[in-house]
């Protein structure tokens, strides 16, 4: 291998999802926003689509990372074509359930139970499904159903769908699935990395091994790999998995473009990675009268909405930003409405032996579950600012360009 060779710690391009290589490129950064802000509201459906080899499995598994278990239980599942039965099992399998019986009822029975214990213990409940484009309609209304278990009224599990494009398109356009669509309450699509993200993303994940220069790279590598791979993830660590071996095998100690070169002729020979290779133009041809595009012809020609401007997302996430503050407002109040009940509790009880220690612990549960409330906000109302600032540059940068 060319670890060796390199001086690696490592793979740094190897294909299986590590959040260890997590790099927050542009998307990510707002995909991971909307993920923060969608598990803060603890409830509903989260939904990540993107291209393969987008990263989305990545940034999951980053998330995962940065989440304590002693407050979030979540279990994941990778789905074929699976119908609203053995979906049911297979959920139940995923939060390492045994259900006596194999039929529907005892499996929905256990989850159900299972869910209200880990709210009592003072746990949520997180569903991650990889690949729910698979998933049959049957399928996505169990997942919907499962929505529906609450504990007075708190909801007791959160579900995030990982998806391909067509899964977008899915949710947005089945006529079936409009009580699902209104339980999303939040979304992103992860596009692919921008050009100038690439030379960083394959810095940053040869520095995860121990990379200290060796190999270099030619800079006019960075843009013909870009332009190769699309600014697909996966793409660009076969792609480079091909040359630092090759790199190895002549002893290199620069990647240069002719190296890139050979390396995507044996690509598309071997046929193991669909390049974005420039189509060559073609001859001129002679003008035709074309024929007035109806509106179907229309609806085909253009598959997806017309992209949202940075004013509108951005009012969209001003509206986010405004209801987080004041749902924080609300729990401050709370808390200082548990702080008078204490101090009203413990001047009822001075003629006697003082506040007794059920109240006090029960109080000091409260306190506790407040204040981890508090900063998951916080850190999501950061989030969200970032995201919104960001937007606004964005516009900002649209406006000197014109």
């Amino acid at each position: 291998m060319f670890n060796d060779f390199y001086g690696l710690t490592g793979r740094p391009f190897q294909l299986t999802p590590d959040p260890a290589f997590y790099f927050e490129s542009l998307t990510h950064r707002k995909a991971l926003s909307y993920l923060s802000y969608g598990l803060a509201q603890g409830e509903g459906f989260v939904v990540i689509t993107g291209e393969v080899g987008a990263g989305k499995s990545t940034l999951v598994a980053h998330l995962m990372a940065t989440i304590d278990p002693a407050r979030l239980t979540a279990a994941q599942i990778v789905t074929s074509k699976l119908d609203g039965e053995e979906l049911v099992h297979v959920v139940a399998q995923a939060f390492g359930l045994i259900v006596d019986g194999h039929d529907k009822a005892s499996a929905l029975g256990a989850i159900e139970a299972f869910l209200h214990d880990e709210a009592r213990a003072g746990r949520r409940c997180l569903l991650v499904v990889d690949e729910s484009q698979n998933l049959q309609f049957e399928a996505l209304e169990e997942l919907r159903m499962l929505s529906n278990f609450q504990l007075g009224a708190h909801p007791l599990l959160q579900t995030l769908l990982l998806g391909q494009p067509e899964f977008r398109d899915t949710i947005q356009g089945h006529p079936q699935l409009e009580q699902l669509r209104q339980r999303v309450i939040a979304a992103h699509h992860l596009e692919a990395m921008e050009l100038g993200e690439v030379q960083p993303y394959i810095e940053h994940r040869l520095k995860c091994v121990g990379w200290t220069g060796n190999p270099q790279f030619d800079q006019r590598v960075f843009t013909e790999l870009y332009e190769a791979s699309g600014g697909v993830p996966r793409r660009i660590n076969q792609i480079c998995n091909r040359l630092m071996m090759l790199g190895a095998v002549e002893q290199r100690t620069r990647i240069d473009g002719a190296m890139l070169s050979q390396v995507l002729d044996e690509l598309e020979i071997d046929g193991t990675l669909q390049l974005k290779r420039p189509a060559p133009q073609a001859a001129p041809q002679p003008a035709a009268v074309e024929a007035p595009v109806t509106a179907p012809t229309a609806a085909k020609a253009a598959p997806f909405a017309a992209p949202v401007a940075p004013s509108e997302v951005a009012g969209v996430a001003l509206a986010q930003l405004q209801a987080m503050l004041a749902e924080r407002d609300a729990q401050i109040a709370e808390l200082q409405q548990a702080v008078i009940e204490l101090a009203n509790e413990q001047e009822a009880a001075a003629p006697q032996q003082g506040v007794s220690a059920d109240v006090v612990a029960a109080l000091e549960n409260r306190f506790e579950a407040l204040e981890a409330k508090m900063i998951e906000q916080e850190r999501t109302i950061r989030h969200t600012l970032t995201m919104l600032i960001e937007w606004i540059e964005a516009e900002d940068a649209d406006r000197a360009a014109a």
